[in-house]
């Protein structure tokens, strides 16, 4: 591999089926030699388990799965992304030959195993933050190649932005403040708060690192006494092998601002930040957050993908239940209901039916799925979320 490539796989070595664990490549031959690679099969992608405590996932990696199998002779029924998902309900079907897509199985559930990862561990902390403000601060955590992929996850999971350039051409404005590396080099924090102030233009928000070579709360009031009105916030980044209880140094830090008058600073916090801290922090006063490590380096989902009928008769392996199913999802309770093919619309235990939850998104090889704009995909999440909160759902 040439060198200047960085070992990245390039996307026709992932639609050419390169990107595959080589028991599916030998299971192929065998199959070819015996006259059985072309026996038609209905498979299904579940979660066996999910992330963390909760028992709701965010689905990420469905358009990529999309793309995977364009031009193939398959037929494709699914949750499109954003959709909220649940531990064993089936989010994707694929029927077709099994020689159309039998060795693509490695790259469609990398991409849906840790994009949906991602896109989870951002709701989960834009859930514990409810209105405020959550950005992706993790580019620098994970490999360049993938990070647009990631940054887009992170989106569909519901956050606020993200700090990598590149997210422009997702429609999204990046976020960011000042790193510690430019105070240093002035060696002054209020030279470097000022020149930044004195350069930026008007419509980045002012937002002062302030913890580089004082304590928070004394750089804070530094901060606030150099830029005044033009301070929008100050930015709280100690790690925590030094950070002591922060919730206490975000409300002293609260209360020295407001004792002298700049009640409009406000305090973003960030620096190995989870949904549990996020969730603290925002109790004891914090106005903003920017999470990185937890975001992009989540655990992805443990999707599965089985065969679960050939040649049109039920089949699976042991703990799977055969035959191709039908998804429906109760809107008002965000309950899934799986049934046998062919069976009409389960009611939710409101009573109400159920509506139909699967997209065709690929029949005949050909993508029949209007793929969302990011921004509504975005606000869609955000709604969920606010749905499970009332519907007392944790993170």
């Amino acid at each position: 591999m040439d060198r200047e490539n960085f070992y990245i796989v390039s996307g026709r070595d992932i639609r050419e089926g390169k990107v595959t664990d080589v028991y599916f490549l030998r299971t192929m031959d065998v199959l070819k030699a015996k006259g059985l690679a072309d026996k038609r099969v209905v498979m299904e992608v579940a979660a066996r388990s999910l992330p963390g405590k909760t028992n709701w996932g965010i689905l990420a990696g469905v358009e990529e799965v999309a793309r995977l199998l364009e031009d193939r002779d398959v037929d494709v029924y699914s949750l499109p992304d954003g959709s909220l998902f649940r531990a064993w309900i089936p989010v994707m079907r694929i029927e077709g030959p099994y020689s159309e897509f039998g060795t693509l199985e490695t790259s469609i559930l990398g991409f849906l195993s840790s994009l949906s990862g991602v896109a989870t561990a951002a709701a989960r902390v834009k859930m514990a933050a409810g209105d405020k403000l959550v950005v992706n601060f993790g580019i620098r955590r994970q490999h360049p190649a993938v990070s647009l992929a990631f940054e887009r996850a992170s989106l569909i999971g519901g956050l606020d932005g993200s700090s990598g350039i590149l997210v422009e051409k997702l429609g999204f404005k990046p976020v960011g403040t000042m790193p510690h590396a430019m105070i240093i080099l002035f060696g002054d924090q209020v030279l470097a708060w000022k020149s930044f102030d004195e350069v930026m233009p008007d419509d980045v928000p002012r937002i002062a690192l302030v913890d580089t070579f004082y304590d928070e709360k004394t750089e804070a009031l530094m901060a606030a006494e150099a830029l005044r009105e033009r301070l929008a916030g100050v930015r709280l980044d100690t790690p925590s092998s030094r950070r002591g209880d922060m919730s206490e140094i975000i409300r002293e830090v609260r209360w020295e601002l407001d004792l002298r008058g700049f009640k409009h600073v406000k305090i973003l916090v960030s620096g190995g930040l989870n949904e549990y801290t996020v969730k603290q922090f925002s109790e004891a006063g914090a106005d903003a957050f920017g999470v990185g490590s937890h975001i992009i380096g989540a655990r992805p989902v443990d999707f599965g993908m089985d065969i679960v009928e050939v040649e049109g008769r039920p089949i699976a392996k042991r703990g799977i239940r055969s035959g191709a199913k039908e998804l429906y999802v109760c809107d008002d309770h965000l309950i899934y209901g799986a049934v046998a093919r062919g069976e009409g619309a389960p009611r939710c235990e409101c009573g109400r039916e159920m509506r139909y939850a699967y997209l065709k998104i690929v029949e005949g090889g050909k993508v029949s799925y209007q793929i969302g704009e990011l921004e509504k995909l975005n606000k869609r999440t955000k709604e969920l979320l606010r749905k499970l909160r009332e519907l007392g759902e944790t993170i």
